[in-house]
């Protein structure tokens, strides 16, 4: 067991994925040696928790015992918990599992540092546990919406932005560190510089992130809906380093269900909002997600829903069933949906979202982009295009016959296609 050596775990979303790295920083800048998700063991164990939804709080839960279990057998000595499972059930915890030596919430992460003054958001310093050649790019931290099935706001608290200047100096240290993908992403990136410029800003940074040098390609994650700041179009036609990708989670199209969901806006805008993203920006890839099951939804929701995805054809689609969650507006609607009619309206569309995929990854069979090769294994390089965002998109399959660099750009010709994969040839 390694002296003063940190095995940090990290669970959920990528906005906790960057906190783990910023922490992983000032650990390592006080003499630790920091391991992301070793599988070996190191005598300090720090635990990243997500409570998004059940199936996020039970792998919290359920990696917290598994820890627990390893310092009662002596081969940790220290166990320490962080993150929205700690700010929503921190007193639950301590009497739950006495093994953990510290739990902490946002509020008190400094005190594990030693460092009062410590801020997450403003913090630029990172020790990265992506690839080298991408990275994620926070840019603003909690939310002022108030979506019906959300704990979000409860969690991590009132929308925050990080100025501009601090991100371009954020962005030019990644790119002397050789990431030449930044993933921009918030819990509501359109509401970008409301806080601290008193108007959406997203426009102004992305301009300026472009300009960064090094940085070849900038995708942006979770874009809310309601009031869309369209002028970012304008923006992503100008600058070729702005993919043609948009994260928009839409969770439904039914008016009732919207509305009841809180999201501000309904099934026209949402239409019309699709129809002009791909107008202004042609070939874009959109990526949604929905939720399926949600209380008020009824049948008829579900086949309307059914029928949106149909008509639009998302290039990416993600679909959760509905978690019902302590402290949301929704909550005291209960859990109407049967847990066996969730799953099978969940399956209903996905299964009609796999042939739309497959058929969109058909017809890019003969067309040529660049990629950027991920990773490998034995028989495959695996790369990306600008379409897809890592670990939740669409991967291009190059077979090995001349070596490629991890990390570099080719210009591939697509051959084959499968249901979420493609496969190429380098040109």
């Amino acid at each position: 067991m390694k002296k003063k050596s940190i095995n940090l775990v990290t669970l959920g979303c990528s906005k906790n994925q960057v906190d783990s790295e910023v922490l992983a920083s000032e650990f390592k800048n006080a003499g630790y040696d920091v391991f992301f998700e070793s599988p070996q063991d190191h005598n300090i164990v720090l635990i990243n928790t997500c409570s998004f939804i059940l199936d996020a709080k039970e792998q919290s839960i359920e990696t917290i015992l598994e820890y627990a279990e390893k310092k009662r057998s002596g081969s940790i000595e220290k166990l320490y918990v962080i993150g929205c499972l700690v700010e929503r059930y921190k007193q639950e915890l301590e009497d739950a599992i006495p093994e953990v030596d510290g739990f902490y919430g946002f509020a008190t992460l400094s005190q594990i540092i030693h460092q009062p003054s410590f801020d997450l958001l403003q913090n630029s310093n990172r020790l990265l546990s992506t690839p080298p050649h991408y990275a994620y790019l926070k840019i603003s931290e909690g939310c002022d919406r108030k979506c019906a099935f959300c704990a979000i706001p409860s969690i991590r608290g009132k929308h925050v932005s990080k100025p501009i200047e601090l991100l371009i100096t954020e962005a030019k240290s990644l790119a002397a560190q050789g990431v030449k993908e930044l993933m921009l992403i918030a819990q509501d990136l359109t509401y970008y510089g409301i806080d601290i410029y008193h108007k959406r800003s997203l426009d102004k940074l992305l301009e300026k992130l472009a300009q960064v040098d090094g940085i070849k390609w900038i995708r942006m994650h979770y874009a809310y809906p309601a009031s869309f700041p369209y002028e970012i179009l304008d923006v992503m036609n100008e600058y070729k380093n702005i993919c043609r990708y948009l994260d928009i989670p839409l969770q439904h199209i039914s008016d009732s269900v919207l509305k009841s969901m809180n999201r501000g806006n309904n099934s026209l805008q949402t239409y019309k909002l699709i129809e002009t993203i791909r107008t202004k920006v042609p070939g874009i890839a959109l990526r949604t997600t929905l939720i399926s099951g949600f209380p008020t939804e009824t049948l008829e929701h579900h086949k309307e829903l059914l029928r949106f995805i149909e008509e639009v054809r998302f290039e990416r689609l993600g679909i959760f069933s509905y978690s019902r969650e302590e402290g949301t507006p929704a909550y005291p609607l209960g859990n109407p949906v049967k847990k066996s009619e969730k799953k099978r309206r969940l399956d209903e569309l996905m299964t009609l979202q796999q042939e739309i995929s497959k058929q969109l990854n058909e017809a890019k069979i003969g067309t040529q982009f660049p990629i950027i090769i991920d990773e490998e294994d034995d028989s495959f390089y695996y790369g990306r295009s600008e379409f897809d965002s890592p670990e939740v998109d669409n991967s291009i399959l190059i077979r090995k016959e001349n070596p490629l660099a991890i990390g570099n750009f080719y210009t591939t010709l697509i051959t084959e296609a499968d249901t979420f994969d493609l496969f190429g040839k380098i040109v």
